[in-house]
């Protein structure tokens, strides 16, 4: 049951099917298409989602700052940046730890 939960073949049809939802709630015309999927390294992938929560939290920071200094930022604005920042953080490091949890599971394997 697992096996064909976590096969890259559902894997890739799940992602399609997500990209396809989220096309059709921004609106887009190409909601129907759906683009071919990039074969991509795992370390290129983490690095990318890290790159990603960086710049949230780069963004939240300059925002924080901005609304600080007396600028025009809605606080709305600056709130939503600050959540959406620590809802990225703390999705990664649960996937942190649920990955390192997994690699000492391996390690204490006997072989």
């Amino acid at each position: 049951m697992i096996e064909k939960a976590t096969s890259n073949a559902n894997i890739q049809s799940m992602l399609a099917t997500l990209r396809a939802h989220q096309a059709q709630a921004a609106g887009g015309a190409q909601a129907l298409e759906t683009p071919a999927i990039p074969k991509a390294d795992f370390g290129d992938s983490v690095k990318a989602l890290l790159n990603q929560v960086n710049e949230a939290q780069t963004k939240s920071r300059s925002m924080a700052e901005a609304y600080e200094r007396g600028e025009e930022v809605p606080l709305t604005d600056v709130v939503l940046a600050m959540q959406k920042s620590s809802l990225s953080f703390e999705a990664t490091l649960q996937v942190r730890n649920k990955v390192l949890k997994a690699y000492e599971e391996i390690l204490n394997m006997p072989v």
